[in-house]
């Protein structure tokens, strides 16, 4: 999920962005926007860092051991047109 410090900052920037009536009302629209904004991340189908890292360190060794077989395929292919 995201960092309470990143919600924050994402929070501030939406209230200085609001006309200054609606800014005004302070912590009521602050509490509101914190609330929707939260209810929308869980909402979406969001990965941790730990876990982007991990797939994709899965897919730079997928990508070496494919790139290697492709190399293998290719070294018999034509092993193959060498002998016919």
């Amino acid at each position: 999920m995201i960092k309470n410090d990143n919600l924050d900052s994402m929070i501030d920037r939406i209230m200085a962005g609001l006309p200054s009536g609606l800014s005004t009302l302070g912590r009521d629209v602050e509490q509101n926007i914190r609330a929707a904004v939260k209810s929308t991340l869980r909402k979406m189908d969001l990965v941790t860092r730990e876990e982007f890292d991990i797939q994709h360190d899965v897919l730079i060794r997928t990508r070496s051991r494919l790139e290697a077989l492709e190399k293998q395929v290719k070294e018999i292919e034509e092993k193959n047109k060498i002998q016919t």
